[in-house]
């Protein structure tokens, strides 16, 4: 099982690599980041769009976020306008590690309960695990942004977890 410093470690390195690529992002025009590049929600904004929207529906159901108001079908078109995408990044980014800063042990315990859309039942899966997932998700499709930021000639600095998130974060 996770601790509450792996997860205070992964929000730091989840806002910082969003900032990178937000910022790699910022570079390219607006054409360029609704292009469709053949990721799994097509193009860079699509796939941020939709993360933020991941972000929410799963911090809704560990914290009591309110629930995007559309479905993963509409997760790629949440936010229309870039900045307000950026803003929206920013803000959740900020309300994920305060939130990871008062996990304790007992909050990674026993299950999580929820009813899924995608699905249309309700799911029961340990609490560690989908806590585990939020942060895998990120990084799943970021990495997909990153080779279509590679592939528009743009870069995002390292990435190498390890040397990116100080100590003091998980110590």
């Amino acid at each position: 099982m996770i601790q509450p410093a792996w997860v205070r470690a992964m929000a730091a390195y989840n806002s910082e690599m969003n900032r990178r690529s937000y910022a790699a992002a910022d570079t390219l025009s607006d054409a360029e980041r609704r292009a469709d590049g053949g990721a799994f929600f097509g193009g860079i904004h699509a796939t941020l769009s939709h993360l933020v929207w991941g972000d929410h529906m799963w911090m809704s159901r560990f914290d009591g976020w309110e629930k995007p108001a559309v479905g993963i079908a509409g997760s790629t078109t949440l936010f229309g306008d870039w900045r307000e995408l950026s803003a929206a990044r920013v803000a959740t980014d900020a309300r994920i590690e305060e939130w990871a800063g008062r996990l304790t042990p007992a909050d990674l315990a026993g299950d999580l309960v929820w009813f899924s859309g995608s699905t249309q039942r309700e799911m029961r899966k340990p609490r560690w695990l989908t806590v585990t997932h939020l942060f895998n998700h990120q990084t799943h499709h970021r990495g997909q942004v990153h080779a279509l930021l590679t592939r528009a000639g743009v870069a995002t600095a390292d990435t190498d977890l390890p040397w990116l998130i100080p100590r003091s974060v998980y110590s």
